[in-house]
């Protein structure tokens, strides 16, 4: 049961944004400030990278935990109330988000996927550039911040 009038919880919604969040503003900032140079949502790529570096050919998304239903992240909880509906809202999410990641990398292009989690903390937000810089300095065609490898059973006890 929802413990929200539908009035709290529309306006709740309506503030939710899609482009220009707070890790997105934090991460594209800290980039320029490393030298590199970007564009933002290009419409002409699956999925509308959020930061998308032409020279490394390299698109980056910065994925809410939740939205995106982050693997074993105490984050990507399903909400009590309607729960039908939002299993249903994100498993497309997510199930999008892997489709978009496989034609870019059909395409030819490296995909970094950085999660919200990973900026939980002051000294995770300082090392974050660090490792998104490293990643793009890399070869490899595909990267998680962080990467979660946890068992079934495990992510029931960390979350």
């Amino acid at each position: 049961m929802d413990n929200k009038s539908s009035e709290a919880r529309s306006l709740n919604m309506s503030k939710i944004r899609s482009k220009n969040t707070g890790p997105e503003v934090f991460i594209r900032s800290a980039l320029f400030r490393l030298g590199y140079r970007y564009r933002i949502n290009r419409k002409d790529l699956p999925g509308k990278p959020d930061i998308v570096l032409p020279k490394k050919k390299a698109v980056i998304f910065v994925q809410g935990c939740f939205w995106h239903q982050h693997d074993g992240c105490s984050r990507a909880v399903l909400p009590k109330s309607r729960e039908d509906y939002w299993h249903i809202k994100l498993s497309k999410n997510k199930v999008r988000d892997y489709e978009n990641k496989e034609r870019l990398l059909k395409a030819g292009w490296r995909v970094l996927w950085v999660w919200e989690c990973s900026m939980k903390t002051k000294e995770a937000r300082e090392k974050l550039p660090l490792k998104i810089a490293a990643w793009l300095e890399g070869s490899d065609q595909f990267g998680e911040i962080p990467e979660l490898n946890y068992s079934s059973t495990d992510q029931r006890q960390e979350a």
